[in-house]
């Protein structure tokens, strides 16, 4: 019987810091999966290498949904951002062995392929208004069909979302402590909507415009920006008010048909359970990553395509090459599919992840290589040691600790 002789963990910094796992087999089988969480990366390293690895050794690897279950239930404290990105790790990195065993990519162990390739939206910002409508401009020449927008907002030194004038991250600081931006709702809840009807008024509705509020909200803050936006048709408005309470949604719904969009600091099913049974979202963005593997996705967006609620992936940079094509794969073979945040990778990403993923015409395909398509240089890894970094805490301009 073929069984798992080796997983192992690697973290690297090739323009990011992404924690990698590396599972081998008895037939010399390699698989890869992705267990970086941004600003937490070395307490999943911690979890697999501690807790989880060990556990593999001498498993069959063919028995996934056997795994998912054993280190899932079997570590009796369940949940969490570390344990389920720690799973999601094994579980991609087995679907991968899998797909390489069967010589099969891992959409036609899914099922198949439902569409003929996975609708993404790029990230497009600016400092004022004028440097946004340039981006979206170069973005939409880029062959892009749907954009997410977001400008500084007037009278705010820092805004989410917005890259500094040196072109460094907006979120990590390489520090000892986080930065920490300064937030004011009042400005943003006017700018917001001037902004995005410039982006209408330059460029019509011929392509689809999304914006991320990042929980920044109360319900009936959110419920009015909705209401505010309806005129210029927006694809979605992300993460209105913090995703915990999940009640929260009825309101907003009460105020706005601007569709919503939530769950990227999801990592389970019974996070989004009441969003989705109750309506109250018309996209979940949980993502392949955080919420536990393909196994665990594929359960949360059958549960969605049960209530008409389509998917949205979560899709940042600082998740690897490696979760980008998992969830591609997902992508291509669900039937409630709706769109796929797509970043990209800060070179020198390309040095050690080789990757088998296509974009065309605003679309993105996962290739037909055998597995997920994305191998590993782990030469290429030792020369990117890991970076220690924060992400911001915001605050209120009096001084109080707001969502970032």
């Amino acid at each position: 019987m073929t069984t798992i002789t080796e997983a192992r963990v690697i973290v690297t910094a090739p323009g990011r810091n992404y924690v990698t796992l590396k599972i081998t087999t008895s037939d010399g089988v390699v698989g890869w999966g992705d267990a970086t969480l941004n600003g937490r990366e070395l307490a999943v390293a911690a979890y697999l290498t501690e807790h989880v690895c060990p556990l593999l050794v001498g498993r069959d690897p063919a028995r996934i949904e056997d795994t998912w279950q054993f280190l899932y239930k079997g570590a009796y404290w369940r949940r969490g951002p570390v344990t389920m990105t720690a799973i999601a790790a094994v579980d991609v990195a087995l679907w991968d062995i899998l797909g390489k065993v069967a010589g099969l990519p891992v959409y036609k162990l899914l099922g198949g392929a439902a569409r003929d390739g996975v609708l993404v939206y790029c990230h497009a910002t600016g400092e004022d208004v004028p440097a946004l409508l340039d981006d979206v401009a170069r973005h939409v020449d880029q062959g892009y069909l749907a954009v997410r927008a977001q400008a500084a907002v007037p009278g705010l030194a820092k805004t989410y979302g917005v890259p500094t004038p040196d072109g460094k991250l907006y979120e990590p600081a390489s520090s000892a402590l986080p930065e920490e931006h300064l937030w004011d709702t009042a400005p943003y809840l006017r700018s917001a909507p001037e902004m995005l009807g410039a982006v209408r008024e330059r460029f019509g509705f011929g392509i689809h415009l999304l914006h991320d509020v990042h929980h920044r909200l109360t319900p009936i803050e959110a419920g009015r920006l909705g209401r505010d936006l309806e005129p210029h048709r927006l694809f979605w408005m992300e993460d209105p008010t913090p995703a915990e309470d999940q009640a929260a949604f009825r309101v907003i719904r009460q105020h706005t048909t601007t569709p919503l969009a939530v769950g990227e600091v999801f990592n389970s099913i019974w996070d989004c359970q009441q969003l989705i049974t109750e309506r109250l979202i018309d996209y979940i963005r949980t993502s392949v990553t955080h919420a536990g593997g393909i196994t665990h996705l594929r359960r949360i967006f059958a549960l969605a395509d049960l209530y008409g609620v389509r998917t949205g992936s979560h899709g940042p940079g600082d998740l690897s090459p490696v979760s980008l094509a998992a969830a591609l794969h997902v992508d291509l073979s669900v039937p409630n599919f709706g769109i796929q945040e797509f970043m990209g990778h800060r070179e020198p990403a390309s040095e050690v992840f080789r990757t088998g993923y296509t974009f065309e015409n605003g679309y993105l395909h996962p290739g037909d290589e055998p597995g997920l398509g994305v191998e590993v240089d782990e030469e290429a890894a030792a020369r990117f040691p890991y970076d220690p970094r924060q992400l911001p805490v915001n605050r209120r301009l009096d001084g109080s600790v707001h969502d970032w």
